[in-house]
């Protein structure tokens, strides 16, 4: 069968990296498709900020693929590391740090990762739902609200939970978010038998829910946005939570006492934590509407406005896992998974 297979990769946009995408026609067994029927294909690294005109051709490498669920049926996503022509890693493949980190940790951890998500949909230069001039009803009824006066843009959010899915990404839950057009969705660890929670693949899904949020919004003429604070002033920011667990955190002879010793490793590296989470992240880091000061660590029991977050239930459990609030909407999440482990494992 031929498929329509639509290769996704990272650019070297700065400070922020974009996704870029081609479509590449190919012979499929749809019936036991597999990562080898994908081969490795060339583009142009100069008009993605990667390579100089002269010496401009990278390799894409698929490393991941899912059913396409808007092509549909025998369609592929596929997500590529970039690579240079002698196969080695480019400066901007963040994924193949974050192998080489899971390389050295060794498997007595056993990292489960989720990421919440938050985003803010625009209409042209204006978030959805507010008046072209002024401000909205102040904060308060639009976290998890419902109704045309309180929740904009659902048809695109429910389009996007539908699609990832279709394309069978571990898509834990979606939720509107406190500041009007504002929305949140979650990947990683749910329960569900047969998955693996492990950084790599839930980072994975991750970007590929990305792609598909900005996809889909072509379609709905609406974009979506990661910026940290998409709304300066009396209004919350965008966030990139990430929830992480190793073994001994998720052992009750042994949880507490692990997430202490975590939490005191992170208060030690907080300022190479925030060097990577996130471009114009002190714009967030306020102290106020949610978040911590950029400048201090803090962590404290069902506390969101600390730097690490203990939820209640893993403290009278006494074991489970933490929530690092830290990292913006647009953070790289094999930058903030590699890090997490780099200093939970002490390298």
């Amino acid at each position: 069968m031929l498929s329509q297979t639509t290769y996704i990769w990272h650019d070297g946009a700065k400070p922020t990296q974009t996704l870029r995408s081609k479509t590449r026609i190919l012979s499929i067994d749809e019936n036991n498709p597999a990562l080898s029927d994908f081969p490795d294909w060339g583009f142009d690294g100069s008009s993605t900020n990667q390579a100089i005109g002269n010496n401009s051709d990278l390799v894409l490498r698929p490393v991941r693929f899912v059913d396409d669920p808007i092509l549909g049926y025998g369609n592929y996503l596929v997500l590529c590391e970039v690579l240079h022509t002698d196969l080695t890693p480019h400066s901007t493949n963040k994924r193949a740090r974050l192998r080489e980190v899971l390389e050295k940790s060794g498997s007595e951890h056993d990292f489960w990762f989720g990421f919440e998500q938050e985003y803010t949909l625009f209409d042209g230069s204006t978030p959805l739902g507010w008046p072209e001039r002024g401000y909205p009803a102040p904060q308060g009824p639009f976290y998890c609200g419902v109704g045309a006066d309180e929740a904009f843009g659902r048809g695109l959010v429910e389009s996007h939970a539908q699609a990832c899915l279709d394309a069978g990404l571990m898509l834990f839950g979606t939720n509107a978010e406190v500041m009007p057009g504002q929305w949140e969705f979650q990947i990683g660890h749910r329960g569900v038998e047969g998955e693996t929670a492990d950084p790599l693949t839930v980072s994975d899904h991750l970007w590929l829910a990305r792609w598909l949020l900005y996809r889909l919004g072509e379609d709905h003429q609406i974009s979506a946005t990661l910026e940290p604070k998409p709304v300066k002033g009396d209004w919350n920011g965008a966030g990139m939570h990430t929830n992480f667990s190793t073994m001994p955190m998720r052992d009750p002879e042994t949880g507490m006492q692990t997430i202490e010793r975590a939490i005191q490793s992170l208060r030690e590296r907080h300022v190479e934590h925030i060097a990577v989470y996130g471009a114009d992240l002190e714009e967030r880091l306020t102290g106020e509407h949610e978040t911590a000061s950029i400048n201090t660590f803090s962590a404290g029991v069902s506390d969101r406005s600390s730097s690490i977050r203990i939820p209640e239930g893993v403290s009278k459990k006494g074991c489970g896992y933490l929530e690092d609030r830290r990292p913006g909407a647009n953070a790289n999440p094999y930058e903030v998974a590699a890090m997490l482990i780099e200093t939970i494992c002490h390298y």
